[in-house]
């Protein structure tokens, strides 16, 4: 029997939260199931509970994120938050933000495959795009990283007054209470605990909601914007010579 037979069918639920995109849907859970098993993107041990771990519990996110915003999934995997909050928001605008070629390269597969024409898939580490990657309203994440860590690579990259919605298990409040520290070094200026998918999945997804003020990341990412910044744009005295 291969991996991808011992996928289960869609429940209820994802009729519900995927809509007219459920095909597509079911085809993404074939993929990650058959390819992401064989290329290693995800154990084989998830396969038969992939609808109500992984799609559902992502796709639910979409409960926290605001309308026509654009948004980066930090390290994103096999595509999980992002995939699933593309299928059911086309409002958005994705970048799925992967430093490993083998996960780029199945995320890319999956974009054509599914016709997620809002989505982009970038190679690289978040601290690499730091100024090449245009500042974005929602930075998402799951399973990347502890928060104070995950903090650090995530909020540079938002748009003042943008957000971090980080997905997380029973021990968000206690990560979050561990990294305040580090989040104020950050530019953070709220925080809270939300839960999300009421009626789809049980136990409910965990989200960390970080939210910055006008200096994304703090006084030493700011510099290292304006620095990315300055290099990226010409002088005038260099335009002239042209």
């Amino acid at each position: 029997m291969t991996e991808a037979a011992e996928l289960p069918p869609a429940p209820p639920a994802a009729q519900t939260v995927f809509g007219e995109r459920l095909p597509e849907a079911v085809r993404y859970a074939e993929l990650l199931a058959d390819a992401g098993v064989r290329r290693g993107l995800i154990g084989p041990r998830e396969v038969p509970r992939l609808w109500g771990r992984h799609l559902l519990n992502c796709a639910v996110l979409s409960e926290a994120v605001p309308e026509g915003v654009t948004v980066c999934d930090v390290g994103s995997g096999a595509g999980l938050p992002g995939i699933p909050l593309a299928l059911v928001r086309p409002d958005l605008r994705i970048t799925l933000l992967e430093p490993l070629l083998r996960r780029t390269t199945f995320l890319q597969e999956v974009v054509e495959l599914l016709g997620l024409d809002h989505v982009t898939v970038v190679r690289g580490r978040a601290e690499e795009v730091l100024g090449s990657l245009p500042p974005v309203h929602v930075v998402t994440a799951r399973a990347v990283a502890p928060l104070d860590r995950l903090a650090g690579w995530g909020v540079p990259l938002l748009r003042p007054y943008g957000e971090m919605l980080a997905l997380k298990g029973d021990t968000a409040e206690e990560e979050l209470k561990g990294a305040r520290a580090a989040l104020s070094k950050l530019g953070v200026v709220r925080t809270s605990v939300l839960h999300v998918g009421e009626g789809v999945v049980e136990p409910l997804s965990t989200v960390v909601r970080v939210e910055v003020g006008e200096s994304p990341g703090g006084v030493r990412f700011a510099a290292k914007r304006a620095k990315a910044a300055r290099v990226a744009r010409p002088s005038r005295s260099t335009r002239r010579r042209r």
